[in-house]
């Protein structure tokens, strides 16, 4: 059998682990040739490929990135666009393929397989809001990257007397804000699935204030005031529709600044989250997925995406995994209220 490899969307530590172990098994076990798709969909759509054996995958296990490239193109916003990956698949006799992507790819390959492709998909984002997955690699790895921030953040505030806001990823999912929230000691976390009260957060500050302690805000790029509007860039979108995201952290330092009369500063942490080495969990967990979905495509399970389970991995409907979003449920938000203020 000879299967195709993409990885689509934002970039994640711990794609290359999963590339790895897909080939490594695939060559070992089953003795497929592989073919790696460069740069997502884009890939398939214009026929870019690079060579993908054990060789070209020996040390990237502990890299960041992807060795293939990616980006956010959705062949269903392109002209014949289906017709086009199927007739590319076809010329260079690609019986399969492994998507390794988020949402927004994994959506697209639910759509293929429904179109007579056969595909198996492998969760990947840092936000760790894909459904019918305990958890995504590349969440792991985030939360520490900012847990460490915010770790680091905590003494410059205190010496200078400052509410520091960290805004984190998390477009529609509060789940790094959460856990890096949690994990930090932030005197207040905001998420997009809970609306937040500005005086509450305000009171929050003076609270912590008046403790002797400078307070940390965590918030997700998607939260937002009640009553308020979410902040955006400039009003436009990629590909699949989505709005760029900024300015939360910014709107939310000039309010507690005009409210409390205490000094703010932001720090956006931005892309940092999610570059670099992954962590050991990450590495770990890639790697069992991508030994689980090439043996699925061994197996001729087509359809499906790898998932975790507890400690297990197992294999769920791709049309599931992609139906809705995994968010936070209001009492793992509440465990962390108590921390508040």
């Amino acid at each position: 059998m000879r299967v195709g490899v993409l990885t689509g969307g934002g970039d994640c530590p711990g794609l290359n682990a999963v590339i790895r172990a897909i080939v490594r098994k695939g060559v070992k076990e089953y003795g497929y040739d592989f073919v790696g798709f460069r740069d997502g969909w884009k890939g398939p759509l214009e026929g870019l490929t690079i060579d993908l054996d054990i060789k070209a995958t020996r040390g990237i296990l502990p890299r960041g990135g992807t060795i293939l490239g990616s980006s956010r193109t959705n062949p269903f916003k392109v002209e014949d666009g289906v017709e086009r990956i199927k007739e590319n698949l076809a010329k260079m006799k690609i019986d399969a393929l492994i998507v390794i992507g988020g949402e927004d790819t994994l959506g697209v390959a639910t759509k293929l397989d429904q179109l007579g492709v056969k595909v198996v998909g492998v969760p990947k984002t840092i936000d760790n809001d894909l459904n019918n997955t305990d958890y995504t690699f590349g969440f792991d790895t985030a939360v520490n990257i900012a847990m460490e921030a915010i770790d680091r953040l905590h003494t410059t505030a205190e010496s200078h007397h400052r509410a520091l806001i960290v805004e984190v990823m998390g477009r529609h999912a509060g789940w790094i804000a959460l856990h890096s929230g949690l994990a930090g000691g932030a005197a207040c976390i905001l998420i997009p699935e809970i609306p937040f009260d500005l005086e509450k957060v305000c009171s929050y500050v003076e609270s912590r204030f008046e403790s002797s302690y400078a307070p940390i805000i965590v918030v997700a790029e998607g939260a937002l005031p009640k009553d308020g509007d979410l902040i955006t860039k400039d009003g436009s979108k990629d590909a699949f529709g989505h709005v760029k995201l900024s300015g939360i952290g910014e709107w939310l330092a000039e309010q507690i600044e005009k409210k409390t009369g205490k000094e703010a500063r932001t720090s956006v942490l931005g892309h940092i989250q999610r570059g670099g080495t992954p962590t050991a969990f990450d590495r770990v967990l890639a790697t069992r997925f991508g030994l689980h979905a090439i043996t699925a495509a061994h197996e001729g399970d087509w359809g499906i995406m790898v998932a975790l389970s507890g400690t297990d991995i197992t294999r769920v409907p791709l049309a599931s995994a992609t139906a809705q979003l995994k968010v936070v449920d209001p009492a793992l938000y509440s465990e962390a209220e108590i921390f508040f203020g």
